[in-house]
């Protein structure tokens, strides 16, 4: 019976140790020295750039002032007002951009918005568009790079997604800003390296207009990106990273706006990969859709910090288990799994990550980690389902 318990303990600690390897394969491929990925080459296609946006007066003209000098004559920049109660849509409209209000209390959320908005593009539709939020800085020329790769390659096409730490911000900003360059640079790059695609990012995203009729945009989903990555790569249309075109954004000042924006991020991908993997997992491998089996097996690595909880408290028990019951080859797993982390972790800083925080900083991981046990405990207890705006820091 012991032998037994052990046997299925391993498993167990197996499928925990999975998204190491994964993770680990991906940064390392990273690493590697530079080679090249997919780059604009071919000629301009009609843009049309969406930006939804709800109550976002602070931000809207700094954001619109970073797309307006990159389009060219045919091209659109349009504004969805979603549900505003501030002054958004004047100030979109006196910066340029042509504007639409929506107003619809019972369907709330960036799917409605952006379902809106393309319906309204539809009367003079262009060759490729392209999403950006409302808070990003899009950089200069990445238009251009992302509707070229995007028309050229056939395929959905995701920028450089990069959030940065405002200036004096503290070290648990920092090192959220580590973790999303790992999450968003380190591994679709490594992944990328191998031909396989990304998963797509929220902004900074382009389309084949004609293929905008493969996905369902009109959803209140926690996390579209994420859901509308899947619906395109199982119609065979795999995003494609295109690191030469960046897209950039803050981290919020308040500690509510940060909070928040973790709680959807991190539920909402907890709630995919539980619900949504055995069976991507079924049907990838079922038809041998290894561009399926690529997005899922990436899907399948949670937040650093739950990662890093779980392999914890896996070391923990086995080797309570070892101690009780002398079966060794649980805590050997549990033992590598961790061993393979850090080495993953110091790899990716070590080439990515050096300018955002120090080693010194970098060793208080495992405390941040620790605050944030009471976020997944509401994953279990109450589970964020719906979109909720993050709070601006002047809102």
């Amino acid at each position: 019976m012991i032998t037994l318990l052990g046997w299925m303990f391993s498993a167990l600690l197996l499928l925990i140790v999975l998204p190491v390897l994964v993770l680990f394969v991906q940064v390392l491929l990273a690493c590697l020295p530079v080679r090249s990925l997919p780059s604009a080459q071919g000629s301009r296609p009609r843009v049309a750039v969406l930006v939804p946006a709800h109550n976002e007066s602070s931000v809207i003209v700094a954001t619109l002032s970073t797309i307006l000098p990159q389009l060219l004559e045919g091209d659109r920049l349009l504004v969805v007002a979603d549900n505003c109660s501030d002054d958004t849509a004047a100030l979109a409209r006196t910066a340029g951009a042509e504007v639409v209000e929506r107003s619809n209390e019972h369907q709330r959320g960036k799917g409605y918005a952006l379902d809106f908005g393309v319906r309204h593009l539809a009367s003079v539709a262009p060759d490729v568009i392209i999403i950006v939020d409302a808070d990003c800085q899009v950089g200069e020329g990445s238009i251009e790079r992302l509707a070229i790769c995007c028309i050229d390659s056939g395929r959905p096409t995701q920028s450089l997604n990069l959030m940065r730490a405002p200036a004096g911000s503290g070290l648990k900003v920092r090192l959220a800003e580590f973790a999303w360059c790992v999450k968003n640079l380190v591994r679709p790059r490594g992944w990328a390296r191998l031909g396989l695609p990304c998963q797509l990012m929220g902004t900074g995203m382009a389309f084949a207009w004609r293929d905008l009729s493969l996905i369902n945009l009109a959803s209140g989903h926690i996390v579209e990106d994420l859901k509308m990555g899947l619906d395109f790569c199982r119609s065979g249309k795999p995003p494609l990273f295109c690191p030469d075109a960046l897209v950039t954004s803050y981290f919020p000042r308040s500690e509510e706006g940060l909070t928040t924006q973790r709680t959807r991020w991190e539920h909402g991908h907890l709630g995919v990969i539980l619900g949504d993997t055995p069976t991507l997992l079924v049907e990838s491998i079922g038809k041998g859709n290894k561009n399926l089996l690529a997005m899922t097996l990436d899907l399948l690595v949670p937040p650093l910090a739950l990662l890093t909880l779980v392999l914890v408290a896996a070391l923990g028990l086995s080797w309570l288990v070892f101690l009780l019951t002398g079966t060794l080859a649980p805590a050997l797993i549990a033992s590598t799994g961790v061993a393979i982390l850090g080495v993953t972790i110091l790899l990716a800083w070590s080439q990515f990550g050096r300018g955002i925080i120090s080693f010194t900083a970098l060793l208080y991981a495992p405390f941040y980690a620790l605050k944030k046990i009471p976020l997944y405990l509401g994953f279990v207890l109450k589970r964020q389902v719906e979109w909720v705006r993050s709070k601006r820091d002047d809102t």
